[in-house]
């Protein structure tokens, strides 16, 4: 699994600035972030420094050499190290940090239990829904989640539709009568549920091209925009989770999206089910942060 809602940067900068004496070497400034949820690891492997200065960009510092702070507030931040020799020569350096929205989704915690905590977002399955029961959505800065309860067995081997309106904008992507209030601009498509042993690639993406009463699409190269996390079996009933990485899907770094999934049999012989029903609105899913 991979790791949950952290990311990291490799951060490299020419020495620079405040040099007492141009024949004495300045620091090298090189360091890496990782970002978990508001706060953040600054990993310092500068060469060249015997103390150290951070300025996080929100008013506080610190003389650690690799310090862990807390952002208090989401927004931009642009935190900056100075790097000072022995012979007391200065180099410094600075990047950018977004602190956005956080989730308690966990792909990686073997449970589904996170998803209890969500009790916005959801939609349960309509008269149209066949063996889909309720899906439920989450997001944060990097990605963006999916809960789903169905009837059936992962071994089934069922083929998900997944229509996305990736920016909310319904002057481009395709029209059609199967999910309404959109405009379809991403078709993700395989059997997800099957395991990379069983199947090379799980999931399939596809973007519209062509007027938009015409179901073209064409495939795009790629297969890590998606991740499985738990899936739980009983009683007749599957329950599963992912994840989709916003950045590696066109527009899907706005502020909202319209999501909508078909399910059918292995063979492509039946239609299963599909949430929200058939010919319903999409469902609009806002990611404002």
């Amino acid at each position: 699994m991979q790791q949950p809602l952290r990311y990291i940067f490799l951060l490299l900068f020419a020495a620079s600035a405040c040099k007492k004496d141009d024949t004495k070497p300045a620091p090298v400034v090189v360091y890496t972030i990782e970002v978990d949820g508001n706060k953040v690891t600054f990993n310092n492997t500068t060469t060249g420094a015997t103390s150290w200065k951070w300025d996080f960009g929100d008013g506080a510092t610190s003389a650690e050499q690799s310090p862990v702070h807390t952002y208090k507030g989401k927004g931009k931040y642009v935190p900056t190290l100075y790097a000072t020799s022995g012979d007391g020569v200065t180099a410094e350096g600075s990047t950018v940090i977004r602190i956005s929205k956080t989730s308690p989704v966990k792909l990686n915690d073997n449970s589904l239990a996170d998803w209890d905590t969500i009790s916005v977002n959801m939609m349960m399955a309509g008269p149209k829904g066949g063996v889909f029961k309720k899906a439920k959505f989450d997001y944060d800065g990097q990605n963006m989640y999916f809960y789903v309860e169905m009837a059936g067995k992962q071994s089934d081997g069922v083929i998900f539709d997944m229509y996305i309106d990736s920016d909310n904008n319904a002057g481009t992507g395709l029209l059609t009568s199967l999910f309404t209030g959109g405009a379809y601009d991403v078709l993700l498509e395989g059997q997800l549920l099957l395991k990379l042993s069983t199947a090379a690639i799980p999931m399939a993406m596809y973007y519209h091209n062509g007027p938009q009463t015409g179901f073209t699409f064409d495939p795009q190269s790629g297969t890590d925009f998606y991740t499985l996390g738990t899936v739980a079996e009983a009683n007749g009933v599957i329950r599963f989770e992912g994840k989709l990485d916003r950045s590696k899907i066109k527009g899907f770094t706005g502020a909202a999206i319209r999501i909508g999934m078909v399910a059918t049999t292995s063979d492509w012989g039946t239609q299963l089910g599909t949430i929200p029903d058939e010919g319903a609105s999409s469902f609009l899913l806002n990611m404002p942060e």
